[in-house]
């Protein structure tokens, strides 16, 4: 479902009951042996709808704003995507961190900086703009889309940042899947942790250069990677698509070249950027009590660790997906 809105009333459209999810936790079932989607019942009966459980305002930027700008934004607010509009603030795209990402050294859009900038540091965060690398057909849901239709979307289109948008086009605000879980706090999910949990963690070394942790989260589509010792398996901390686009928008970058080079700054140390602290829960944990440490401890994620070893991590979107979805 494609809903961005170009000009006029956006239009909401009900993905077909047969699309395949993008990414879903482990130990979820998508759809029932009759291949209908495995909705909860409690997001059915669940009211609202996304006037109310939107964040607002939208942090937003122009297609015109340059690279820089967005990860300043970025930066400043903590916000893991912006809204790209127009000048009658009609949405026209959206820009992610991991777009951002993509962009300083951990895919294709790399090649702009490169080809087009000459590998210029300066140059490719002030003089190419948002457009270059934005997502110009976001999905977005209209202000009275109800809470199940948003989770529908969300859980369909494997989407953790969704515009919500007025019916002349112009954003209204954001959900994220950290809205979600605000919104369902009260509801109850038996199910342990360790049933929804992603095992294959992907890490990386803290001496590991800046450049490989950005190819790694484009690679494998994590916005998060924890930061372990390969020697002793000790976990040194978490780097983050926030934290990375952070480093180039609180300007800290600059302070690793002296000629302007990007290769230069992709080459600092992951442990330079990373955050040192961590979240846990262990495996016997119920998603009600992980939703609630995320919440309390407003993190994304929590590593889940059984004594001294980590088994694997829970997110937000696993979350959300074992709420949006019938229990087993």
């Amino acid at each position: 479902m494609k809903g961005g809105v170009r000009g006029g009333a956006p239009r909401y459209v009900r993905p077909p009951s047969k699309v395949v999810p993008r990414s879903r936790p482990e130990g979820i079932r998508w759809v029932r042996a009759d291949g209908s989607p495995n909705w909860s019942q409690r997001i059915r009966e669940r009211e609202g709808d996304a006037r109310r459980i939107a964040s607002r305002p939208a942090v937003s930027v122009y297609k015109s704003t340059p690279i820089l700008e967005a990860a300043e934004k970025i930066a400043g607010s903590r916000v893991r995507g912006l809204t790209v509009i127009d000048g009658k603030e009609a949405l026209i795209g959206v820009l992610l961190a991991m777009d951002l990402v993509n962009y300083l050294g951990g895919g294709e859009y790399y090649n702009i900086v490169v080809n087009r900038h000459g590998g210029n540091l300066y140059n490719a965060l002030r003089k190419e703009s948002v457009a270059s690398i934005m997502n110009p057909t976001p999905t977005s849901v209209p202000i009275d889309a109800k809470i199940d239709e948003i989770l529908e979307v969300m859980v369909r289109e494997g989407v953790g940042f969704l515009p919500v948008v007025y019916h002349d086009g112009t954003v209204y605000g954001v959900v994220t899947e950290r809205d979600v879980l605000r919104e369902f706090s009260d509801v109850n999910v038996d199910r342990k942790v360790e049933e929804i949990m992603t095992r294959s963690l992907v890490t990386v070394e803290p001496e590991a250069p800046l450049k490989k942790a950005a190819e790694l989260m484009v690679r494998h589509g994590f916005r998060r990677l924890p930061v372990v010792n390969a020697e002793t398996g000790e976990i040194k901390g978490m780097i983050s698509a926030k934290d990375y686009v952070s480093f180039f928008g609180n300007h800290e970058a600059f302070k690793y070249t002296a000629n302007g080079s990007m290769e230069e700054v992709l080459q600092v140390p992951v442990y330079v950027v990373m955050t040192p602290e961590y979240y846990t829960i262990p495996p016997e944990a119920s998603i009600s009590e992980a939703i609630r440490v995320m919440l309390n401890t407003q993190t994304d994620y929590l590593l889940v660790r059984d004594k001294d070893e980590i088994l694997g991590i829970i997110t937000e979107r696993d979350a959300v997906v074992a709420i949006a979805l019938e229990e087993l």
